[in-house]
């Protein structure tokens, strides 16, 4: 037996978002929210995890850096505008002051990150230890399966 499996686009997504809107019944697009959110949740601790686990010499502590962007990271589900979908995130604002694109350096989006070393007027330069997408990328396809499960239901119910 081969299953067939359709991934559904964005588009898809935001037309059902846009549909739910329209009908307005908030209990069908509440259920729908809460479907999606579902379905992605797994990510946040497997992604909280792996930036515990970034090398540091120093132990891991919940009020260092690493406890900073664990706490950080947020699971958004948006039902309007051009942005709807599920969305996984290390939220710069939840940093402190000067680390606040710190999750960006660390994953390597960004151009080497350089810091000076507590106690001396030494800057040096850290490599990044990317654990973002390297950890979201394998849970990506059951949730997305569960998406579309979703949207299905839903499209179903609409029309």
């Amino acid at each position: 037996m081969v299953a067939s499996l359709e991934l559904r686009t964005s588009k898809d997504l935001k037309r059902i978002a846009r549909e739910l809107r329209t009908m307005g019944d908030k209990q069908l697009k509440a259920e729908f929210s809460k479907e999606l959110r579902a379905a992605a949740k797994p990510m946040v601790p497997a992604v909280r995890a792996a930036i515990r686990q970034i090398p540091s010499k120093r132990s891991y502590r919940a009020d260092g850096l690493r406890g900073s962007m664990s706490r950080a990271v947020k699971l958004e589900v948006r039902m309007a505008g051009r942005e709807a979908g599920v969305r996984i995130r290390v939220d710069g604002r939840k940093m402190p002051d000067k680390a606040r694109s710190l999750q960006a350096y660390m994953e390597g989006l960004k151009k080497p990150w350089r810091h000076p070393v507590f106690g001396h007027d030494v800057w040096v330069k850290q490599d990044p230890h990317p654990y973002f997408f390297r950890t979201v990328r394998p849970l990506g396809l059951a949730s997305r399966v569960q998406v579309n499960k979703a949207m299905d239901r839903v499209a179903k119910k609409i029309t």
